[in-house]
């Protein structure tokens, strides 16, 4: 689920790429011992391999008993006037190549307008007509983009598309709460992976207007609130007693996230460098977690040790005794002694952190040790220089020209240092090679245990395929709305 291209995501629910049936999801793993499974929000991990409806890597084939959501992304080009993913992404080229296509196209006119450059328009005529075929047929998909490719499911039918992004907040917490309310005798397992606060953000009317930093607290403000719902559903139902709550973020805030109109849409990493995308620097990977289990967990207990949301894997399944698979690596560890303080140290001594798929930084917490470290093998050149982040690309890639590679890796002291401006020096030289030393044997061992696999996010599978082309009516006319989720009665503010 990496790529060593630009391009590292899935842009369109016609891709043949996903997660592969192999794989073992935790739900998997709960279903199969008797828990009641659902996921309500956004999926983005493919959904067909070889037709429009296989559905081979719908979540329903990854563990999940429900599905209630989005099965692509919360892009731009879903919400009308929200501007568009790919011209965010390519401003930059199309502003370099435009006045060079123009002046090609201005000069050969102009040389076949003189005679210079006698062409017979018997000859123009096929690759005209080619030309303009194509053009047409990019003009088509774009212009039914968001027809195509913004999609509202409930398991394995299209209630709605296009989407209608209004109230869906308020949609997601009712089907979570349904689902618990259906679930509340036995044992359950709820994600909710929400589409706030990805761009483009959007709100509910109750919550238009009610923060200081535009529609992007908005939204925070609506997450917040839908949050305070689905914990108030289990408090009203009995079950908090015995449900563990994890609420925790994929990644830093998306620096160079901002609307049509220049606002800024991103977030705020704080005091760390960096964001999104960035697989090094502690603007984009320190995220917060938040836990809540009032019969097992201390209230207003504050860990400071480095964890990974790949612990949710062991922890959850170690809490349900369910043995690990041993048949693979599972990089996650089980968090909960550190949770509820039988222990102040990570079961990590390393971590590895990629930008996609390139080794980018390793952190190093040593064992009966205050100190920790962070190892980066390349940075991202920002644009424009001196900022801190890349603004021409929409994006920090993650190879070639895009990095700087450092040679030796800048070495960071987290404790000192958290926001990695003073890399160890020339004078640190013992304690440097010490770092650089452990990591590396680290780094040694941890790249034995990976053998390549088939890309889930090559060119051909990120590729727009119209047979695979997921419609509720008949292509290209995609258009339905058969979502019945009541209007949300419940407290809005």
């Amino acid at each position: 689920m990496t790529s060593t291209t630009r391009l590292r995501l899935f842009l369109f629910a016609a891709s043949s790429g996903g997660l592969p049936l192999g794989e073992i999801t935790f739900a998997k793993l709960l279903k199969n011992h008797g828990y009641a499974t659902g996921m309500i929000g956004k999926w983005h991990l493919g959904m067909n391999c070889e037709k429009a409806n296989d559905h081979c890597y719908h979540p329903l084939n990854h563990g999940f008993d429900y599905f209630y959501g989005i099965p692509l992304n919360n892009l731009r080009d879903c919400h009308i006037g929200k501007g568009s993913v790919f011209t965010a992404g390519s401003k930059q080229n199309i502003n370099n190549a435009a006045p060079y296509a123009l002046g090609l196209f201005f000069t050969l006119l102009a040389t076949w307008l003189c005679g210079v450059l006698p062409i017979h328009s018997r000859k123009l005529l096929l690759p005209t007509l080619t030309l303009c075929a194509l053009l047409g047929l990019l003009m088509l998909f774009f212009s039914q983009f968001r027809n195509w490719n913004c999609i509202l499911m409930e398991n394995n039918e299209i209630i709605q598309q296009p989407i209608n992004f209004e109230n869906l907040t308020q949609r997601i917490v009712y089907q979570a709460i349904r689902f618990i309310e259906r679930n509340n005798d036995g044992p359950f397992l709820l994600y909710v992976p929400f589409a706030h606060v990805h761009t483009a953000h959007f709100a509910a009317n109750a919550f238009r207007g009610s923060s200081k930093h535009g529609v992007y607290g908005d939204s925070v403000h609506e997450l917040d609130w839908a949050v305070g719902e689905i914990v108030n559903a289990l408090d009203r139902l009995h079950l908090s007693q015995n449900t563990l709550v994890y609420f925790s973020s994929d990644q830093g805030g998306h620096l160079e996230e901002m609307s049509p109109t220049g606002a800024v849409f991103g977030g705020n990493n704080g005091i760390y460098k960096g964001g999104k995308g960035m697989g090094g620097f502690e603007g984009g990977i320190r995220v917060p977690a938040i836990l809540r289990w009032p019969e097992m967990l201390p209230a207003s207990r504050k860990v400071d040790s480095a964890t990974s949301n790949m612990d949710i894997f062991s922890t959850i399944l170690t809490l349900a005794g369910i043995p690990l698979p041993q048949d693979r690596i599972i990089d996650g560890k089980d968090i909960f002694p550190l949770l509820q303080g039988e222990t102040n140290e990570s079961q990590h001594e390393f971590l590895f952190h990629y930008c996609s798929s390139y080794l980018n930084a390793v952190r190093w917490s040593p064992p009966n040790s205050k100190s920790l470290w962070k190892v980066i093998y390349f940075s991202p050149i920002f644009q424009p220089a001196g900022s801190n982040a890349c603004h021409d690309t929409h994006l920090c890639h993650c190879f070639g020209d895009f990095v700087e590679q450092h040679e030796p890796p800048l070495v960071f002291d987290l404790i000192q240092d958290p926001e990695e401006c003073h890399p160890l020096e020339s004078k640190d030289f013992l304690t440097q090679q010490r770092v650089l030393d452990a990591v590396s044997k680290a780094v040694e061992k941890h790249q034995q245990s990976l053998f390549p696999v088939p890309s889930q996010l090559s060119v051909n599978n990120i590729l727009w395929k119209p047979w695979l082309q997921m419609c509720c009516g008949a292509l290209p006319y995609c258009t339905c709305d058969q979502d019945k989720t009541p209007p949300w009665e419940g407290r809005v503010l």
